[in-house]
């Protein structure tokens, strides 16, 4: 199981970087927080202070087709917001 599939680099969580110290990735929806913290330590060399998870549910999508209209669902994500310790910080940019 892949822990952790992508860091989510949207306005919100860019301004939750930059006031707070927080991250937020998007995890698979299995995991829970002891191995989110332990995959982020591992990955990035840093101290997890905390972890706050949430499950986005996917939006309603309908489209139109021959056969009538088909609705479903996009799939459903899980996001975990990491705090860190004061004075550390994640570079998405570095490897770049």
């Amino acid at each position: 199981m892949d822990i952790l599939k992508r860091p989510v680099l949207t306005e919100k969580a860019n301004s939750l970087t930059e006031k707070l110290n927080r991250y937020t990735f998007q995890c698979d929806h299995r995991a829970n927080k002891l191995q989110i913290t332990s995959a982020i330590e591992a990955m990035y060399g840093v101290n997890v202070e905390s972890v706050n998870t949430m499950v986005v549910v996917g939006k309603l999508k309908t489209r139109s087709t021959k056969a009538g209209m088909v609705s479903g669902r996009a799939a459903k994500i899980k996001k975990a917001v990491i705090t860190l310790k004061e004075g550390e910080i994640i570079d998405f940019y570095s490897n770049i």
